[in-house]
């Protein structure tokens, strides 16, 4: 049903900006539930996911350029290896990062992030540095130019969401809440938690790549201070934690709820700034109000309900009858008295 959705909508919506936001909502959506994979499952909390979207988006761009891959649908052909290739290139930087925890790895995945966007402004012959790069044009119809590209997010989307289901419901599943739960003693126990942890790592980010270069393609300009944007990560992260880490679908809905909000507020408010703002306010109220995010939260207070029904129901109806009875008679008592 989710995939006939996908499939359907922008036949149903056939405005530009609104194909557009959905395209940046389906964007959002992958990424979420990409961190996911690491920050969720494996409970890392990763603030550099941003390095990997700007490489992904680097690397579209530097393929339809200087390797001459053409235009049109042949350019969708390099995401999947691009994801590949990042994937297996930041083992080694993950093999690093992974030997640290808590706040430590936090700060050193935001400062790999800001190396990234260092290289970024300095690798000119590949770059062109401050200046920025282009993607050629696709050559898509005007009337229907968005739609290619919601397409290929849909379609990274469902691959990201069915490597999350193989994920949670395999022996990697379990190993990652291990290492989630009690790293140290799951080691005790066996679980080769340097591999897990290397395996989430480089799915997380090979899939966070190929919705950058995707992204690269559709915008056709790509500048290190928004390829390699640090409010991304944080977007993404709010996402998740909205949603329901941990959680598959969560993702999907915190992006489903937050991204027409941001292009809305970025729009009204952009030229002032204003719209972080709420931003911020929005990331401390999830914080505060649903730690445990939507989904999880609705599913608690449901399970919740559903016990106390199922209690309800078997209740004798003699027992309820007398428990009424003695309420009565306690209160007659103390009437007369």
């Amino acid at each position: 049903m989710f995939t006939a959705l996908l499939v359907a909508l922008p036949l149903i919506i056939g405005q530009h900006w609104q194909v557009n936001l959905l395209v940046f909502t389906l964007m959002y959506a992958g990424l979420a539930a990409a961190w996911n994979l690491l920050g969720g499952y494996t409970g890392y909390p990763a603030l550099g996911h941003g390095a990997f979207f700007g490489i992904g988006a680097y690397a579209m761009a530097i393929g339809t350029n200087h390797i001459g891959v053409g235009a049109g649908y042949r350019s969708f052909l390099l995401v999947l290896p691009i994801a590949l290739a990042t994937g297996v290139a930041v083992l080694p930087i993950a093999r690093l990062l992974m030997r640290t925890r808590a706040a430590t790895f936090a700060l050193l995945s935001i400062t790999v992030m800001f190396m990234v966007q260092t290289f970024a402004y300095n690798l000119r012959s590949l770059t062109h540095g401050s200046e920025g790069i282009s993607v050629p044009l696709a050559p898509f119809p005007a009337t229907t130019f968005e739609r290619p590209f919601y397409y290929a997010m849909a379609a990274l989307l469902a691959l990201t969401l069915l490597v999350c289901w193989a994920v949670r419901t395999s022996k990697l599943g379990l190993s990652l809440n291990a290492v989630r739960d009690d790293e140290d003693r799951a080691r005790g126990l066996g679980v080769q938690t340097e591999l897990v942890k290397l395996v989430a790592f480089a799915l997380s980010a090979g899939l966070t790549a190929g919705f950058g270069a995707v992204w690269a393609y559709y915008v056709t300009f790509v500048f290190p201070g928004f390829a390699i944007d640090p409010l991304l990560s944080l977007g993404v992260i709010l996402m998740a934690f909205l949603g329901g880490r941990r959680t598959l679908w969560g993702p999907v809905v915190g992006a489903a709820l937050i991204v027409p909000a941001q292009q809305y507020f970025a729009y009204r408010y952009g030229a002032s700034h204003l719209y972080l703002v709420a931003y911020a306010a929005l990331f401390l109220l999830v914080i505060y109000l649903l730690p445990d995010g939507i989904i999880p939260s609705i599913a608690a207070r449901l399970t919740r309900l559903t016990r106390l029904t199922t209690r309800c129901a078997h209740t004798p109806r003699a027992h309820i009858a007398d428990s009424i009875a003695d309420k009565d008679s306690i209160t007659d008592k103390g009437e007369r008295v």
